[in-house]
């Protein structure tokens, strides 16, 4: 799915949802999108700082029923609505509001007051060794104006998706870096001089102390608009004190419901089912276990998004929230100020909720309350820090005992890694012999239609449209369904127990590890075998 499909999708998902809420506030709500950009401005109705501050914009006047017809959205306040049909209706006339998408209010909100930008180049990935694309960048973000370069920073990198900005202090400059698919790139090399005016922005922004020398965490959004359409970046904030100053990594995760959907995963018909099948079930502990930047939270918000209807309480437990979802009830837990999991989810539990997400369990206690809860007529969804399945189940006998009660509860566990995309530039080669004979002795044993007598594989092939020859990302993802041999080992029925073995006992039941689903990936020509060697 491309880009402009992506944002289609979102755009029709923001309208649905648009018009149920409007169904609830018993509005009627209008679908703008045949019109917004060429229906002539009724102005001179209301001025620009009320538009932007009620978030509302008068409509070309009507006539018959509604001759003043505006557009709101569901962050206009109740109270303006009934001043202006007492103002607009003083000769008898008819006041209709509709409701919009915010994506419609944005669009006509930028024609009615057209934001005066200065356009600079955008910034560009330099490759290894490229030294004048970074002394390019470096001197376009040193020529935009201090109010604006940390807007512009964001802007690019959400351009760009990468997925965390770095802003070091070196002895005399500031070095800016992005993380782009996984891989982390140099983008620019500022004046030292741009130091204060960077953190005092982003000090402000997320609540953090300029002049703190303790690390800090802090949080942030920041909208984003592409042409018709906008979405809200979600930030968190890492500071921590070094020689020459704070150095700060902004994490940034794309605040689209929309994108939160188990079939934009990429996952294969039988993966899908297996997650469909387990979540299903009113009941059991579902655990993803990965490391950081391996695309757990977003598999486990997909998960969360297909559960989420009107007959479902939700709850999650986090720290801190990185995606909003609405219809959704989600709790921060300030780890760092004493607060706990385990707590926390001996509270929520009081409230009566279907499904329980917990963003990680760190310790016993969390652990065995995460159970108890599973087996108590709750869906409960977690993070746990291991390398593969196998490993985590290992863990976890390690952290709470051989125990029966989680052997009855633990239903699926699913780790995964996030490896580049070959881009369409790719090209192919024949496996040399120790490659081949490597590849053959991963993957024995499995059925594959594939062709392992002379095995091909790719490499990239640097494009205009994709420098490094990669473009994207996709999941390698392994899931252990808990059968009734495994849990045997969690029982204690069996002694000696290891990683090795339960993967084993796994394998034989059709799991296929991340190694296995990973060459798969290579040998249809997905990604490299290098990416997958560097993920897992």
């Amino acid at each position: 799915m491309d880009e402009s499909e992506i944002q289609h999708k979102r755009r029709d998902n923001e309208e649905q949802a648009t018009k149920n809420r409007a169904r609830i506030l018993g509005l009627p709500y209008l679908d703008t999108r045949d019109f917004e950009e060429t229906v002539p401005l009724a102005k001179g109705i209301l001025g620009i700082p009320e538009m932007r501050k009620n978030f509302i914009v008068p409509l070309q006047q009507g006539e018959g029923s509604y001759p003043y017809q505006f557009l709101i959205t569901s962050q206009t306040p109740n109270s303006l609505l009934p001043e202006l049909r007492q103002k607009y209706n003083e000769d008898g006339e008819q006041v209709g509001f509709f409701l919009v998408s915010n994506s419609a209010y944005q669009t006509f909100i930028r024609r009615f007051d057209p934001p005066k930008e200065t356009h600079y180049e955008d910034i560009r990935i330099a490759k290894e060794g490229d030294s004048e694309t970074i002394s390019e960048v470096s001197q376009t973000l040193n020529t935009v104006p201090s109010d604006k370069v940390f807007d512009f920073i964001i802007d690019q990198a959400d351009k760009l998706q990468a997925s965390d900005i770095h802003i070091e202090n070196l002895r005399q400059e500031i070095r800016i870096r992005m993380r782009v698919d996984g891989i982390l790139h140099p983008v620019a090399i500022i004046d030292r001089g741009r130091y204060r005016v960077l953190m005092g922005e982003l000090s402000a922004r997320a609540n953090l102390s300029a002049a703190s020398t303790k690390p800090q965490s802090g949080h942030m959004q920041q909208d984003i608009y592409r042409g018709s359409s906008s979405h809200l970046l979600n930030i968190r904030v890492e500071t921590v004190p070094t020689m020459y100053g704070q150095d700060a990594v902004l994490r940034l995760f794309n605040f689209d419901e929309s994108l939160l959907n188990l079939d934009l995963l990429g996952l294969s018909e039988n993966e899908l089912n297996i997650i469909k099948d387990v979540v299903s079930h009113p009941r059991g502990l579902v655990l993803m276990v990965g490391p950081t930047g391996s695309g757990k939270s977003t598999t486990l918000y997909s998960i969360l998004n297909a559960l989420n209807n009107t007959d479902r309480k939700i709850i999650t437990l986090e720290d801190p929230i990185e995606y909003g979802i609405t219809g959704i009830t989600q709790i921060p837990i300030h780890t760092n100020d004493g607060g706990s999991f385990a707590e926390g989810l001996r509270s929520v539990l009081r409230l009566d909720p279907d499904v329980v997400m917990v963003g990680e369990i760190r310790d016993a206690d969390t652990a065995r309350t995460a159970i108890q809860a599973s087996i108590t007529g709750h869906l409960v969804l977690s993070s746990f820090h291991a390398n593969s399945t196998a490993a985590a189940f290992a863990r976890m006998i390690d952290l709470i005992g051989t125990n029966p009660i989680f052997a009855s509860s633990i239903r699926l566990l699913i780790a995964q890694r996030l490896v580049r995309k070959l881009s369409d530039s790719k090209t192919a080669y024949t496996a040399d012999a120790a490659t081949a004979s490597y590849i053959r002795n991963v993957l024995y044993g499995i059925d594959t239609d594939l062709d392992l007598n002379e095995i091909t594989l790719y490499k990239p092939v640097p494009s205009e449209d994709a420098p490094f020859g990669y473009k994207g990302r996709t999941v390698l993802m392994e899931q252990m369904v808990v059968s009734e041999n495994i849990q045997a080992y969690l029982r204690g029925d069996m002694k000696d127990i290891d990683a090795h073995i339960i993967e084993d006992t796994a394998r034989r039941q059709g799991m296929l590890t991340l190694e296995q689903k990973g060459i798969l990936a290579a040998l249809r020509g997905e990604t490299t075998l290098d990416e997958v060697s560097r993920v897992i």
